[in-house]
């Protein structure tokens, strides 16, 4: 377990620390020159059971608390150190106000320098602090009065800071750790040390710094101030990374250490963010604020979504929109200092990861945000009954850190199936499925004489209106099940098909054997109206139709060709094998220049071929637009 210390300045937080664990924390020269905590500071308890326990030591002085900020958001359990001398300061409520924000539930006071107070003033004291902690996540811990200088009640706050319990943190998820330092050692390299939020990271694994996205593989770790194989979470570690792009000056306090699958950068998470009550103003809509995320300290302003300010006290949602990218997941705990970041004003947590730039206070995106403001499983089976009716399984594992196994192992037990790299419930996909089959079926009924919808228009009739990639993934499946059929472009029940009228059928074998005849240069639409003396309409109409059929392609405006007749052009295209001039092609089709300028300008419009200058040649994976190329 990580035990991270707060409190004011010269409580003696530091000398606690060393009576614990006989480790000096302060390792910088000016902290042991003017006798304060300036960074944090780090030692280790081995009880010689197998257990140890890990200390994060934080600076009091106000000017310091963004290092304070960093190191408390990777423990377990707080020590809040309270001088028995002097009581409560400035710094102790400070402190303990962001132990609150972060949800910090469990932890010990440590009334220190108790050889300097009486029993009276230490009775007086443990009143205040008993009062101080009442309306935090600390109330009714235990207060311990001890003693650096005389090892009084020493041992009994060890015992106590055991008694907590390990850490709770998870490792089924993916690797995470959030880097508080980093430098070099001769002979090794990149040094990083921070605390594991999650899953676990061993020797040998490939990770990514997030935000930076930069590749490095883990040589070798310390965890909890020994060489070991594996690194968990709750564990702080030490990790010798090498890559190709991987200096001192490219890892910073604030980045990520995290798998490869959880490499995420975002600037615009979504949250449930409370005020605090100590403010005397409220909290206003786009409000610059200094955050704190992990180890992170970045320039943000609020995005309050449901209203202009938020009084000292309340909570409500809102999105942070940062000035630079962080790693940051559902469930993260956030710190905000005012823009002077002289004061803490509030607190957040996390609810989405990746909220978007636009439409952030509208009624759905608002319901969906309270729908994911919950458990995992709880959250993916709200989310699956709202108005969209789906859940990107990827993004909501990612979001929360879970490996698709376990996604899935939620999706079913909250009555989902999956559709593709959707989650949908079971009853939603049903009614989903009769949908496009209706719509199929009522358009067939509506309008007998037209083949069949095309997909985006089949999409927009249905009674539900889905994103066009859940569309798709709804039509592969019908078309799976053979419930509806891909007819060139258009979707169809297998039942429907389009049949000509006697008097259409009739003129149709009349065109079509024009068309085989003279299939490089067809006759147009004019052409056969006065062959035929019909309507220079009709026979516009009826091709139309032929090639809604695919029987026909137009080619130009009423220059009609037949499918397989497009196709072996393609292939005489094709056959020159490397790049060809309007006149080659006119030549092997014998079919003029004009025709065969209508021709390859048709091809370039579908990217069949592809023009540079006077040459052309063709696409390789375009040949089959019109139908498989005839045999050479």
């Amino acid at each position: 377990m990580i035990v991270g210390t707060a409190g004011h300045i010269d409580h003696g937080k530091t000398a606690l620390v060393k009576a614990l664990t006989g480790v000096d924390a302060d390792r910088l020269k000016e902290e042991k020159a003017r006798g304060i905590t300036i960074d944090l500071g780090y030692a280790y308890s081995d009880l010689g059971d197998g257990r140890q326990l890990g200390f994060v030591d934080v600076p009091g002085h106000e000017r310091f608390v963004h290092n304070m900020l960093a190191g408390v958001t990777g423990i377990d359990a707080a020590l809040l150190v309270v001088s028995a001398a002097e009581g409560i300061k400035p710094q102790t409520v400070e402190h303990l106000q962001i132990i609150d924000l972060l949800g910090l539930d469990r932890g010990i006071v440590a009334l220190t320098k108790s050889d300097l107070a009486t029993e009276d003033e230490m009775l007086e004291r443990m009143a205040e602090v008993e009062t101080l902690l009442s309306t935090t996540s600390l109330a009714g811990a235990e207060i311990i009065p001890v003693s650096a200088m005389t090892g009084a009640g020493v041992d009994e706050l060890k015992a106590k800071l055991l008694a907590l319990g390990e850490s709770r943190r998870g490792v089924a998820g993916f690797a995470r750790l959030a880097v508080d330092r980093c430098f070099v050692l001769p002979g090794a390299g990149v040094v990083v040390t921070g605390t594991v939020h999650a899953g676990e990271i061993r020797v040998d694994d490939h990770v990514l710094l997030t935000p930076s996205g930069l590749e490095a593989r883990v040589r070798s770790l310390h965890a909890q101030n020994r060489a070991a194989d594996v690194g968990r979470a709750g564990e702080r570690c030490a990790l010798n990374l090498s890559g190709p792009r991987l200096s001192k000056d490219s890892v910073r306090r604030g980045d990520w250490v995290v798998s490869t699958e959880l490499h995420a950068p975002t600037d615009r998470p979504d949250l449930r963010l409370k005020v605090l009550k100590s403010e005397e103003e409220p909290l206003k809509h786009w409000a610059p604020v200094h955050v704190h995320l992990g180890s992170a300290h970045v320039m943000g302003r609020v995005a309050l979504l449901g209203g202009d300010k938020l009084a000292p006290g309340e909570e409500g949602l809102a999105q942070l929109v940062l000035e630079e990218k962080v790693g940051a997941l559902a469930g993260d705990r956030i710190v905000l200092r005012d823009p002077s970041a002289t004061r803490t004003i509030a607190g957040a947590t996390v609810i989405d990861p990746f909220g978007p730039p636009r439409n952030r206070r509208t009624p759905r995106r608002l319901a969906e945000l309270a729908a994911l403001d919950g458990d995992d499983g709880d959250a993916l089976r709200n989310v699956l009954r709202l108005e969209a009716g789906f859940v990107e399984l990827a993004r909501f594992g990612l979001a929360r850190n879970l490996r698709p196994a376990e996604v899935e192992r939620q999706l079913a037990e909250a009555g989902g199936v999956k559709l593709a790299g959707f989650g949908l419930l079971a009853e939603t996909l049903a009614e989903a499925r009769q949908d496009i089959v209706g719509t199929l079926k009522t358009f067939h009924e509506t309008t007998p004489d037209a083949a069949g919808l095309p997909a985006e228009r089949l999409r927009v009739a249905m009674k539900k209106r889905w994103p066009a990639p859940v569309f798709g993934a709804l039509v592969d499946l019908e078309v799976q099940a053979k419930t509806i059929v891909v007819d060139g472009a258009v979707l169809r029940l297998p039942g429907h098909t389009l049949k000509l009228g006697a008097r259409d059928e009739e003129l149709w074998k009349k065109i079509s054997a024009a068309l085989i005849r003279d299939r490089f240069k067809p006759p147009r639409v004019r052409d056969f109206a006065d062959e035929h003396r019909v309507p220079e309409a009709d026979v516009r109409r009826l091709m139309k139709r032929l090639a809604k059929l695919g029987r026909v392609v137009e080619v130009a405006p009423d220059q009609f060709f037949l499918r397989p007749v497009v196709a072996e052009m393609i292939g005489i295209a094709h056959g020159f094998g490397k790049d060809f001039t309007a006149a080659d092609f006119r030549d092997k089709l014998d079919n003029g220049r004009k025709v065969a300028i209508l021709i390859l300008e048709f091809f370039d419009r579908h990217g069949i071929t592809i023009r540079r200058g006077d040459f052309r040649r063709t696409a390789p994976q375009k040949l089959e637009t019109f139908g498989p190329l005839p045999a050479p």
